[in-house]
């Protein structure tokens, strides 16, 4: 009876495991002509910086970064073919993003009026990251590629596929 009892909290335990993993996979959108790959990724400890700067009109500018504890530094190439997505997503840091070739347009999941925000070659842009949700979409006819440098909590996933927040008709 013990033997039969094991077996069946075991099978029982297998059957939970996998039904929660189809659930989680069924439940974020997949990205679809789009690849991502690592150009390099480094560790750095907790650190506060400051600069500022004053040009020669006496325009100023400032920047401040500070982070708590140890992060990791991500340095990615990112390419869509024409139509595109990388899926509803977010990240648990912020990223920087440059625009390399064609056109992408990134939507935010927050964003009631699904505003698409269109961004070039040559053109930047920032991820706030955090609980920020966001689909980033190749919707020209050429292929689209994009640098982003990420800073994220040391050890955490680069990235976190989410559910579609509907706020989009895509």
């Amino acid at each position: 009876m013990r033997r039969k009892l094991t077996w069946l909290i075991l099978f029982t335990a297998v059957i939970a495991v996998t039904a929660l993993y189809y659930a989680e996979t069924g439940w974020a959108t997949p990205s679809i002509g789009y690849k991502t790959r690592t150009l390099g990724k480094g560790g750095l400890g907790a650190f506060s910086v400051f600069n500022h700067f004053t040009g020669p009109n006496g325009q100023n500018w400032a920047s401040w970064e500070a982070t708590t504890a140890p992060s990791d530094l991500y340095v990615q190439d990112s390419v869509w073919l024409p139509g595109g997505t990388t899926g509803w997503h977010s990240h648990p840091g912020h990223s920087l993003i440059i625009v390399t070739e064609g056109t992408v347009t990134d939507y935010e999941g927050d964003d009631p009026n699904c505003t698409p925000h269109v961004y070039t070659k040559g053109m930047a842009f920032m991820d706030a990251g955090g609980s920020h949700v966001h689909i980033v979409r190749n919707e020209g006819t050429v292929e689209a590629s994009t640098i982003a440098v990420q800073l994220i909590p040391q050890g955490q996933p680069r990235r976190i596929d989410a559910p579609d927040p509907g706020n989009c008709r895509f």
